[in-house]
């Protein structure tokens, strides 16, 4: 086991074909942004390796290629330790995540035709059933795939690109607060999405605005001492 140990059924079963080493990077990297892997967390080698059945060579390059995209903080002498994320760092990505995510509701409003609500539709029955079950880990993946797909209805690929840089890190920050969330996280989307039918580019985008901002507010609320 590791040695803070990982919940049952954690460990992504690994993808072939694909070099080993990106396959276990995006292995490690799932962990990390579901936090099965917790900030602060000291990862060793020898126990991801036998975790995930390879050798410890594609493990050491993973740490090396998530250290470099700061996911993985290597410490001389130590080893490797899953980065601990400071309120600067949470408290700026999520502000550009609210410049991205607003534009692509005001984008979805003007663009979105009957199919794409009926998605957002059936995503949102899914998060409610995940909340009133009390599945957070579900929710936490149900919520991205949701903005996920306001930012496919906004129908702008290089908006798309950008919001995909930090789709994973917005993953990583949610989780801590989904609970705490919950229910009116989706009773906005719930709001959104009725925005958006209605082709109301500048309710839809201040709610997406309004949205982001509760959940940034209540990561750095909880990140406090």
């Amino acid at each position: 086991m590791l040695s803070a140990g990982l919940p049952q059924g954690a460990v992504p079963k690994l993808e072939r074909p694909g070099p080993l080493r990106d396959r276990v990077y995006e292995a490690l990297l799932e962990l990390i942004t579901t936090r099965a892997l917790q900030p602060g967390q000291h990862l060793v080698e020898s126990e991801l390796a036998g975790h995930l059945g390879v050798s410890r060579q594609p493990v050491r390059e993973a740490l090396q290629r998530l250290n470099t995209e700061g996911w993985v903080d290597l410490r001389p002498a130590q080893g490797a330790f899953v980065h601990e994320p400071t309120e600067q760092e949470a408290d700026q990505l999520l502000t550009v995540r609210t410049l991205l995510e607003a534009e692509a509701a005001r984008l979805a409003a003007l663009n979105a035709d009957s199919a794409g609500i009926e998605a957002l539709e059936e995503i949102l029955a899914l998060g409610l059933e995940a909340v009133a079950s009390d599945d957070v880990d579900a929710a936490v993946v149900l919520n991205a795939r949701f903005h996920a797909k306001i930012m496919d209805l906004a129908g702008n690929a290089v908006l798309a690109e950008l919001a995909a840089q930090v789709g994973r890190r917005v993953r990583w920050y949610h989780a801590p607060v989904a609970r705490q969330r919950g229910g009116q996280s989706w009773a906005e989307h719930r709001d959104l999405i009725a925005a958006v039918a209605d082709r109301d580019e500048q309710l839809a985008e201040r709610l997406m605005r309004e949205h982001t901002e509760h959940t940034r507010r209540s990561y750095l609320a909880q990140a406090k001492p």
